[in-house]
């Protein structure tokens, strides 16, 4: 176990246009045993980042320690680090019990008997004693999944890092890859640092998630404080399926005027703009709520345009009366709704977020608190 750091990483690449930025003075500390999973779009930096801590890139600036060491010149190979791949990477000619091994043959001094004895423990722990004698070709790709962790964990290495292992796998493998690898860091109480494109790993998994965007670190928090508290709008939009309903407003003597609404906010939501005029409002879909007739001034007309049923809830997407702009609202799967029906969506107050419209920083978040003691309270 060990406490990794980043102190202002930063990775850049030469090509015929000039300089890329590919990791952009990254900084963060991941506390010994912590489960880390770092999320972005496609093409943010994060396969990169991790590369750079396993030591199989080079660091332009800044430092990556190890319990206090830095490790910038240090070889890979020389870490302590296991990096579990999206490719499993398995060798096709070796059994699986050769695929295990072959790392600790290679990489110490340990006899035979006593690394023949890693692998039978680390093989029971992830349930597939009976596949030691099997080739890789042999084997479904959830078993070559835990193959790869295997090889990784027989290592007993200070760090795990793991670059999107589950997105070969089909949807329900993945689900349950998901819940066997939390079991399995939290018996191994292993610092590990995860990469995932997938934002319900990031918040289903993580103790913290560190959300990138092109090379930038945006928020590092744990999953409920980024969904609820997002430090800016690319993280509101970036977390939350479907994503959150934003609208262009400008603000003006207490209210909040859109193309498509205007929206009166109380003393301490006006305290928090800062003299911001120009802002975003924002609102999560399971906090529309939908009524029969417009009875305040957070009420709107709305016409239903389309409505996904998706068992347990309807994803509904209204269309305002006036304006072209639309809202999408999460309805409980047994609200009876079709499309053209006229409904009122209702925007709570306390369930609103507000964005500086040139920067993207939030101005003003709903209360993680109030939501954790309404949870509590029932």
């Amino acid at each position: 176990m060990a406490t990794l750091e980043l102190d202002s990483i930063t990775k850049t690449f030469q090509d015929d246009n000039g300089e890329i930025v590919a990791v952009d003075d990254i900084s963060m500390a991941i506390d010994d045993g912590e489960f880390l999973v770092v999320v972005g779009p496609s093409g943010c930096g994060k396969s990169t980042m991790l590369r750079m801590v396993a030591g199989l890139e080079s660091i332009t600036a800044g430092t990556v320690s190890l319990d206090g060491r830095v490790i910038n010149d240090v070889k890979s190979q020389e870490r302590n680090i296991a990096m579990v791949f999206q490719s499993y990477a398995l060798y096709p000619h070796m059994s699986v019990r050769e695929n295990m091994s072959f790392g600790l043959e290679e990489s110490t001094d340990l006899p035979d008997d006593e690394i023949a004895e890693m692998v039978s423990e680390t093989a029971e722990l992830l349930g597939i004693p009976n596949l030691l004698d099997r080739k890789p070709t042999d084997l479904s790709g959830g078993q070559q999944q835990r193959v790869a962790l295997g090889r990784a964990i027989v290592r007993d290495p200070e760090v795990f890092l793991m670059d999107e292992p589950l997105s070969n796998l089909d949807a329900k493998l993945r689900a349950q890859m998901r819940t066997e690898l939390q079991r399995l860091q939290e018996d191994l109480d292993v610092t590990t640092v995860y990469v995932t494109h997938d934002q319900t790993e990031a918040m289903t998994m993580g103790d913290r998630i560190a959300i990138l965007n092109d090379g930038r670190l945006q928020q590092v928090a744990t999953p409920l404080e980024c969904y609820h508290e997002p430090a800016n709008q690319f993280v509101a939009g970036f977390l939350g399926e479907p994503s959150m309903n934003f609208f262009d407003v400008r603000y003006a003597d207490g209210v909040l005027v859109g193309d498509a609404l205007e929206y009166p906010v109380g003393p301490d939501i006006r305290a928090s703009l800062e003299g911001a005029t120009d802002l975003v409002l924002g609102i999560r879909p399971e906090d529309v709520e939908l009524a029969e007739r417009v009875s305040n001034d957070h009420d709107f007309a709305t016409v239903v345009d389309v409505v996904e049923p998706m068992g347990d809830e309807n994803t509904v997407h209204l269309r305002f009366e006036t304006g072209n702009q639309t809202l999408i609202a999460t309805a409980d799967g047994f609200t009876r709704i079709a499309a053209g029906d006229a409904v009122t969506a209702r925007i709570p107050e306390d369930a609103i977020h507000i964005f500086d419209r040139e920067t993207g920083e939030a101005l003003h978040n709903r209360s993680l608190e109030s939501e954790t003691l309404s949870a509590e309270l029932g």
